[in-house]
């Protein structure tokens, strides 16, 4: 696979969304190694959960994928454009990412903090919303099944509503690849199942749309995930089907402690395989 004088990569697969060829990131002031020979490839329409525990690589590789960063070495194309061949800013206008770890002005409607998703920025550039730019979040809103907060400030908007907010300012690009950095992360119950089925809805209505979720528990995974990759220590530790990959004994070795794996309606629960003594 090689790339043409735009950053276009040519010999691609037609269907590869994003392609990472034994990429490595290490720290350039420690030497750290933080992702070791990544390979792996996302299609079309997939929709992946990346799981492992805390500092296994997870976000890394999602910055990576969102154009926000270059690997140490290896390749990495996204959208069928090479990272260092191409405008990295021009290519994250046409990815959706969404984390908890955003900054919003709390100040801002939820309408207005839909409509910054059309132009990419933090605050507002008014003058760049024209009715149709301005239905079009409305329409948003009310897709992810929130129209009633188009007013309300965002600052007073319960976790789970922002979250639901920032996935409609992701969708205003019209992005083919959604990236979900932990937004279920400080959710209550509520409005953790309120997120995953929004997420469910998108999958089912957008058939076009890629996502990558990156979360700690299987319980926040819906219905519509298909592939997980499994990450220990910046490496992959297993990659596929889910219903291969998310195994007790996938699990065991990835978390490094035993843990069962069981699946209802669709939904998937990890828990401690540990027998608790009774008191």
């Amino acid at each position: 696979m090689t790339a043409n004088a735009t950053g276009n990569v040519t010999g691609s697969e037609p269907d590869a969304v994003a392609v990472l060829d034994a990429v490595s990131v290490r720290r350039y002031t420690t030497g750290q190694v933080i992702l070791d020979d990544i390979t792996w490839t996302v299609r079309a329409g997939q929709h992946w959960a990346l799981l492992g525990a805390n500092g296994a690589g997870k976000t890394t590789i999602l910055r990576l994928i969102g154009a926000l960063m270059h690997p140490t070495t290896g390749t990495v194309d996204v959208l069928g454009h090479r990272l260092g061949r191409v405008d990295m800013r021009e290519l994250r206008a046409h990815i959706g990412l969404v984390s908890s770890a955003q900054k919003v002005p709390l100040d801002l409607t939820a309408h207005a903090v839909v409509l910054t998703g059309h132009t990419g920025t933090v605050q507002p550039l008014w003058r760049m919303y024209d009715d149709a730019v301005r239905e079009r979040a409305g329409e948003l809103l009310a897709e992810l099944e929130i129209k009633e907060l188009a007013e309300r400030a965002y600052g007073v908007c319960s976790g789970g509503q922002r979250a639901r907010i920032l996935v409609a300012r992701a969708l205003m690009a019209d992005p083919s690849l959604l990236l979900l950095d932990e937004p279920f992360n400080a959710l209550d119950l509520p409005s953790r199942e309120d997120l995953i089925d929004a997420l469910h809805r998108l999958a089912v209505t957008r058939p076009s749309l890629t996502t990558i979720t990156v979360t700690h528990h299987l319980e926040e995974l819906s219905p519509a995930i298909d592939n997980v990759l499994l990450l220990k220590e910046g490496r992959v530790l297993t990659s596929g089907p889910a219903e291969q990959v998310l195994t007790a004994e996938q699990m065991t070795r990835c978390f490094g402690r035993p843990i069962e794996v069981s699946r209802h309606g669709g939904r998937w629960l990890a828990r401690s395989g540990r027998v608790t003594p009774h008191t």
